[in-house]
């Protein structure tokens, strides 16, 4: 088939009106489960400061004598910890002419910016929040860093070969030979934590390793609802000797570390909470800044534990 001579098609046509879809399509993830399952506390200053205690080991020989003096016991000192509040800013800056033009899709280009801006700060914080660094205290020509959660869990963790624990927030743990995660694995952390006094009710993991904690068999048998044909192979809640743990991937944490922790024990202390205030202008543009100044709060590490060192393909 062939068009008939002198047809006039859309291909000769001049001045057809663009077919722009007036909605944007965005598919970036903006969860973030660390933060928003942990304690928001405020903090005054830029070193912020907490203290921790524990009890004595409960004793199996502690006998009193009927009518003998008493023993005066030692006491111990609550132990201080601190972690450096971090600056996290994204700018915008638009010019006049792009804010008065006819756009799709948004009716300001600042508005519209800052919003995504806001979303991307969000994300930045909880990988911050999630990863392995060490505190840096900072200086007039050095940024602050807050010590994150690998560089704080330490008494509960299990790695691989080589591989050493972070302390107190200013010591980065150091990645040892990875190894593929395991049940066993799990269950020693989960144990180690509840010995120490710990609850925990959430277990962390990236993407892979969601896969392979799904693959555990424990106790349980796969179901296959035949009606549906539907084969359910997700865990969801992960039901220990010592309590149930929602299991919850996260984007942004390392792939290679797997968490158990004791939110009740995590907290984020804002200096500032998130804001959004107009930077001088020095020509034809808006400027915006939006900024948060924060840290993380280890209210007690030994709450929780770490699975370290895990492969992630």
């Amino acid at each position: 088939m062939a068009q008939p001579t002198n047809t006039f098609d859309t291909y000769d046509s001049i001045g057809e009106r663009e077919d722009l879809s007036d909605v944007i399509y965005n598919i970036s993830p903006t969860d973030t489960p660390f933060l928003s399952s942990a304690a928001k506390t405020k903090s005054t200053a830029v070193l912020h400061e907490w203290q921790t205690d524990a009890l004595a080991a409960a004793s199996t020989s502690n006998a009193v004598i009927e009518g003998d003096e008493a023993t005066l016991d030692a006491v111990t000192a609550t132990t201080r910890l601190s972690n450096s509040c971090q600056i996290m800013d994204k700018t915008v800056v638009i010019t006049g002419t792009q804010e008065a033009v006819d756009k799709a899709g948004r009716a300001s280009e600042i508005a519209y910016q800052i919003a995504k801006k806001a979303k991307e700060l969000k994300r930045d914080m909880e990988a911050q929040l999630t990863t392995n660094n060490a505190e840096v205290t900072g200086s007039a020509t050095a940024a602050r860093e807050m010590g994150s959660l690998g560089a704080w869990v330490a008494s509960n963790d299990v790695m691989g070969t080589s591989g050493t624990s972070g302390s107190v927030g200013n010591t980065a743990r150091t990645d040892g030979t990875q190894r593929v995660f395991t049940e066993d694995l799990l269950k020693s952390v989960i144990k180690s934590v509840w010995n120490a006094g710990g609850n925990p009710t959430m277990v962390m993991v990236g993407p892979f390793n969601k896969q392979k904690l799904s693959g555990f068999t424990g106790n349980s048998t796969r179901f296959d609802a035949g009606a549906d044909a539907t084969l359910y192979t997700s865990v969801d809640v992960y039901a220990s000797d010592f309590g149930q743990l929602q299991v919850v991937p996260n984007r942004f944490s390392r792939d290679r570390d797997a968490y158990v922790l004791d939110m009740d024990y995590w907290g984020v202390a804002f200096l500032r909470d998130f804001t959004m205030h107009e930077l001088s202008k020095t020509g034809d543009s808006e400027k915006r800044q939006l900024l948060v100044e924060a840290t993380l709060e280890s209210r007690n590490e030994g709450a929780s534990g770490l699975v370290a060192d895990l492969t992630t393909s």
